[in-house]
C-alpha cells in the first residue's frame, strides 16, 4: 500500500531532478500548460453545452422510445436483440446514457444473458460519436463535418451489427 502512494512522489521527484539538470523552469512550463488548457476549454465549452442540451432535449421528448419501438421488427430480422435498440440510438449521443441503459439491460436480463453480453460488447466497440466530434473537432478546428458524421455513424452501425452477430455466434 505504501508503494502505491510513493509512486507519484518518486515520478515527480525524478522529473523535477531531470528538469533541474537540463535547466528547465518547471513552474513556467506548468503555467504555460495551464494557460493552454484554459484556452482549449474556452473553445470547447460552447460545443459541449450545445451537445448536452441537444441530448437532453432528444431524451426528454420521448422520441427515443418511439424510435426504439419502430426499429424493433427490423432489428429482429437482422439478428439484433430489440431490447438493445435504445442503447444503439443513444450511444452515438451520450456515453453516460448508453451506460445507464446497458446497466439496466444487464440488471433486467442478467449480465450473462445474450442481451447483457450484446449490450456490453456494443458499449465496448462503439463510440460516443457526436461527443467526440464536438470535442476533438473543436480542438482541431474542424468546421466542415459533412462526411465525418455519416462515416462515423456508419462505423457505429457496423459495430452494433457485428457485436450482435458475434455475440449470437459465440453464446447461442
Amino acid at each position: 500500500m505504501a508503494l502505491i502512494s510513493l509512486t507519484p512522489v518518486l515520478l515527480a521527484g525524478f522529473l523535477c531532478l531531470y528538469a533541474m539538470l537540463c535547466g528547465i523552469d518547471v513552474y513556467a512550463c506548468l503555467l504555460d500548460g495551464a494557460r493552454k488548457g484554459l484556452s482549449l476549454a474556452q473553445e470547447l465549452l460552447p460545443a459541449l453545452i450545445l451537445l448536452f442540451a441537444a441530448i437532453y432535449s432528444f431524451r426528454a421528448s420521448g422520441f427515443t422510445d418511439y424510435l426504439a419501438a419502430l426499429s424493433a421488427p427490423l432489428l429482429r430480422r437482422l439478428g439484433v436483440p430489440p431490447e438493445t435498440s435504445l442503447l444503439m440510438l443513444l450511444r452515438p449521443l451520450s456515453g453516460s446514457a448508453a451506460m445507464a441503459i446497458s446497466t439496466e439491460l444487464m440488471q433486467r436480463y442478467g449480465a450473462d444473458s445474450l442481451i447483457g453480453r450484446t449490450a456490453a460488447v456494443m458499449i465496448g466497440s462503439s463510440e460516443t460519436t457526436f461527443y467526440v466530434l464536438a470535442v476533438y473537432g473543436a480542438a482541431a478546428g474542424i468546421r466542415r463535418t459533412r462526411w465525418i458524421i455519416p462515416a462515423a455513424l456508419c462505423a457505429d452501425l457496423v459495430c452494433f451489427l457485428s457485436s450482435a452477430w458475434i455475440c449470437r455466434l459465440l453464446w447461442t
